[in-house]
């Protein structure tokens, strides 16, 4: 167990957590909106990178505790099974973008072009890195392969039920299928798979309760970044086995 190394994860996760609401406050838009240049008081927004980091401001500070929280669980964990292998760091690269993608998904119903299709490229980027380097687990063709696979999957869901998935969806699986790709095609369908499972499992407890039907909408893309992250986890410990 990499105690120092875990440890450190989890840190790097609870701040970048604690620098995402303010963009998670401005990207949670309806699409033909503009992005919030305001902070919920009217004030206008600025400090790091040009106003998008740091909490939504103005006496919401709680915001950050959510993904703060989560941030930290997630990088651990993924610390904890991959270890000090090179594709760490590209993971803990994505987790503070996966968080605004999720907290914006569930607000709004939507995921922002601005960071679903350069999320993948930039995904595959740092494997192709990562790859070159001592001791890394898994496979640069393969990702990019998965990543190619699990988005032409999507979009034919996408074709055949437009109102099922939305095209937010179809290029979020990209990335996460080029994630889910490098180690291997038996964990990219575990993990896609354990998205679908993980959604489903949400709706179906919204009908059992009543708050939801079977036509009503909700945000996936949540599920299908906890299934990768499933995916990931049992990639990196089987790697390590």
């Amino acid at each position: 167990m990499y105690v120092t190394l875990i440890a450190v994860a989890a840190l790097w996760g609870a701040g970048t957590g604690l620098l995402v609401p303010r963009a998670v406050y401005r990207l949670a838009v309806e699409p033909d909106e503009a992005w919030r240049a305001v902070c919920p008081a009217g004030h206008p927004f600025d400090g790091p990178a040009r106003g998008w980091l740091g909490g939504p401001g103005c006496g919401t500070g709680r915001a950050a505790a959510v993904p703060a929280v989560a941030g930290a669980v997630v990088c651990a964990t993924l610390a904890a099974a991959t270890g000090p292998r090179p594709e760490l760091a590209v993971w803990l690269l994505l987790v503070p973008f996966a968080l605004v993608l999720a907290l914006v998904d569930i607000r709004v119903h939507r995921l922002p072009d601005q960071l679903t299709l350069p999320l993948a490229a930039v995904a595959a980027a740092l494997l192709g890195a990562a790859a070159v380097l001592p001791g890394a687990a898994g496979s640069w063709g393969t990702a990019a392969l998965g990543g190619l696979a699990l988005g032409t999957a999507y979009l034919g869901l996408f074709l055949l039920h437009p109102g099922g998935l939305g095209f937010g969806d179809v290029k979020l699986a990209l990335c996460l299928g080029t994630v889910l790709g490098w180690y291997g095609w038996p964990v990219l369908l575990a993990g896609a798979f354990a998205g679908f499972l993980f959604g489903s499992g949400y709706g179906l407890g919204l009908m059992i309760r009543g708050r939801a039907g079977r036509r009503d909408a909700i945000p996936f893309g949540p599920f299908m970044m906890a299934g990768a992250f499933t995916g990931v986890v049992a990639g990196a410990l089987a790697a390590a086995a």
